[in-house]
């Protein structure tokens, strides 16, 4: 048998394969092989390795979604619905450019599976209603709350200088920010008990107020009213730092208190 091809045809071939590999590439991004993607470890972080090789502009390969900070330690980071905030020691939010390095962070595409309203709840209650909701706790979740808060108490970090300290003595005298009646959005992760010393076990949020113009790392709520949104992940992938002050960071050392002092800080 004799097979005739045509430039039509070629073409045609090649239209297919284009678009059946990117429908491919989104099921990879979907809730079936979704990936939370780490930059560097908590423990770099908690001695004080503060700059990082990854820009934001690479992060965007690996999510829409997440949590973390940027080089020299200068804020915290909020990445939601594709865009980057940047909540300074100044307690003012800003967008930071795509050229910016992040030396910890936490990303993936949120695609949650679990929808969830919520009435009167703290921080704590919020903590122990999901506890309830999570198929195992050894598995990855990323958490995402929307709604309207009594209260919210967040804190940030100013950026640091070299030699950089301890992250344990940056938090020590942090700004916190308080306000009170206030729409916005709950970001961030519930990581298994085996991270520790990779990233902070149990819950890790974030806050931005739909305005844009409060936010920080979560301390204290009181939520009003708002919905809660889950999704379950099963893949971690950790990129490490193939140069500067982490490949001379003694890793060795039981960190665990000081990032218990760190997050309830």
């Amino acid at each position: 048998m004799k097979y005739y091809f045509t430039l039509q045809n070629i073409c045609l071939s090649l239209f297919l394969f284009l678009f059946f590999s990117g429908c491919s590439k989104e099921e990879v991004q979907g809730t079936n092989e979704q990936i939370v993607v780490q930059i560097s470890t908590i423990d770099a972080l908690l001695q004080g390795v503060f700059d990082g090789e990854t820009t934001l502009n690479k992060l965007t390969s690996s999510g829409d979604f997440g949590i973390g900070t940027f080089n020299s330690l200068d804020g915290e980071m909020l990445f939601y619905n594709g865009t980057f905030y940047q909540i300074k020691g100044d307690g003012k939010i800003y967008k930071p450019a795509g050229d910016t390095k992040t030396p910890f962070s936490t990303i993936t595409y949120f695609a949650p599976e679990v929808n969830y309203n919520l009435n009167s709840f703290s921080y704590e209650e919020l903590k122990n209603t999901i506890d309830t909701l999570i198929a195992s706790p050894n598995l990855f979740y990323a958490i995402r709350l929307q709604g309207n808060f009594n209260y919210v108490k967040t804190r940030s970090v100013p950026a640091q200088q070299k030699p950089y300290p301890p992250l344990v003595e940056v938090t020590a005298n942090q700004p916190e920010f308080e306000i009170q009646s206030v729409s916005g959005t709950l970001c961030g992760y519930y990581c298994p008990p085996f991270v520790t010393g990779i990233n902070v076990p149990g819950y890790h949020l974030h806050f931005i107020s739909e305005d844009e113009t409060f936010g920080g790392h979560v301390l204290e709520f009181e939520l009003d009213e708002g919905t809660l949104d889950l999704d379950q992940i099963t893949n971690f992938k950790l990129i490490l730092p193939g140069e500067g002050e982490f490949l001379n960071t003694d890793l060795n050392a039981d960190l665990s208190g000081d990032l218990e002092e760190v997050e309830g800080s």
